[in-house]
């Protein structure tokens, strides 16, 4: 590496320092690729790495965390989303350079746009309002991502004007279609907490529906439809190894991509550490524990902090959760094309628990999470009749649902599970005697 001229040989050090190691190694785990990385730590350096990982589209199935002291030090055993070992040389590479820059800050969000953050009640036809209302205000969308949980709704839209093809700067134009989404998400029953704001978009995507949703407090609100995944429910236990100061976070659900990023983007922007973790994956369970403290050093102080965190966490890892069927939209884009098809959706009574939605070299490419109106598995025969209205090659049916079903008996039996895990990981991390 060559250095500037100018950096003495104590900037040169901190810069060794400061900047993460990171040793790739395909030979010493049979199913998985091993990523090692270290660096000097930092408040928020976990979420960094595991966002890379995530955003270049690949799985953890274990991972060793450890940042004690000053140091951080992280394992993680990755396949991509088809459970293979990594084994081109460009992806390595590619791997290799993002997770060497994770001390510099990364964002993957939309520039270029701009950005509509939406929160508020959720009910069916609301997003058919929403476009409709940024179509006939001239608003190109060319990417958003929607999350419903607990009768909630919260949404990041990237938007251009549809004239011109640039960012929407007009204070006058921002303010009108502030107001009409207020108004649109107000409703009959949200007079309140309805709320619209227009962002730089530099946060992660993501990460930043997942902060929408916690202001919003959808974490302690009742859902208000019934939900087709009324079974699904993670286990969260948290406990305090006070001999340590730690306290001490186990998780078990069904594994699916992003779960890590979920978790630890939810703790982070909590402002608690996390100082030591497991997480190990078999078959379609993930079991996942952390030793924590606040910023400040401090465990978990009071049941009501514990009990908070508990609802926090179960509400991130069910955000995720798709419920319905998944249909696939790709079509030239045009004007108006997003409200024309969640139109169709309204009118035969489909609700979208999730949309992810995104435009490639003038084409849509979108996906959609559809229930019926009370939150059930839509009748197919309405889903074939949307199909034929909007296009059978154009919208699709993927019948591989990313459900996170428990495969596990009882709660009692996790949470047994569990007990044991924190003693067994208590001992590995050297925390306790045998």
């Amino acid at each position: 590496m060559e250095w500037p001229t100018y950096l003495d040989e104590y900037e040169k050090l901190i810069t060794r320092m400061s900047t993460p190691r990171v040793m790739i190694d395909n030979a010493g785990c049979y199913n998985a690729t091993r990523l090692m990385i270290d660096s000097a730590r930092k408040h928020g350096i976990l979420l960094e790495a595991v966002q890379v990982l995530t955003d270049l589209n690949l799985s953890i199935k274990k991972a060793y965390i450890c940042s004690d002291g000053r140091w951080f030090m992280d394992v993680f055993h990755v396949t991509d989303l088809n459970g293979n070992k990594l084994t081109d040389e460009s992806i390595l590479g590619c791997i290799e350079q993002s997770l060497e820059t994770v001390h510099y800050g990364r964002s993957k969000c939309i520039k270029g746009h701009t950005a509509l953050e939406l929160t508020g009640t959720d009910r069916v036809g609301l997003l058919s309002e929403v476009f409709a209302v940024l179509s006939n205000l001239s608003c190109n969308v060319v990417d958003a991502k929607v999350w419903t949980h607990n009768g909630r709704i919260a949404s990041l839209i990237y938007v251009k004007d549809d004239d011109s093809g640039s960012p929407i700067e007009d204070s006058q134009k921002l303010d009108l279609i502030g107001a009409m989404l207020r108004n649109v998400l107000k409703g009959d029953n949200d007079i309140r907490s309805a709320k619209t704001a227009v962002s730089l978009g530099v946060t992660h995507t993501e990460r930043r529906l997942h902060q929408l949703m916690f202001a919003d407090r959808d974490y302690d609100r009742k859902p208000m439809i019934k939900s087709c995944d009324d079974y699904y429910f993670p286990v969260v236990l948290v406990r305090n190894y006070l001999e340590k100061d730690y306290s001490v976070v186990n998780i078990q659900c069904s594994d699916r991509n992003k779960l890590l990023f979920d978790v630890v983007c939810t703790l982070t922007d909590m402002e608690y550490v996390v100082f030591h973790a497991t997480i190990d994956t078999s078959g379609d369970t993930a079991s996942l524990e952390f030793f924590i403290r606040h910023t400040d050093g401090t465990p978990i102080s009071s049941e009501a902090e514990k009990q908070r965190v508990i609802l926090c966490l179960q509400a991130a890892i069910e955000r995720r959760a798709s419920q319905g069927v998944r249909l696939e939209l790709s079509a030239a884009d045009r004007k108006g094309l997003l409200a024309d098809v969640m139109r169709t959706f309204r009118e035969n009574g489909l609700n979208v628990t999730r949309a992810e939605i995104s435009t490639t070299q003038d084409k849509a490419l979108n996906i959609f999470y559809v229930t019926d109106a009370i939150g059930n598995l839509a009748d197919p025969k309405i889903i074939e009749s949307v199909r034929q209205k909007i296009g059978l090659s154009n919208l699709k049916v993927n019948q591989k649902l990313e459900r996170d079903e428990p495969k596990m008996g009882a709660s009692g039996a996790m949470l047994l599970s569990l007990g044991s895990m924190v003693k067994r990981n208590l001992y590995s991390l050297g925390l306790i005697k045998s």
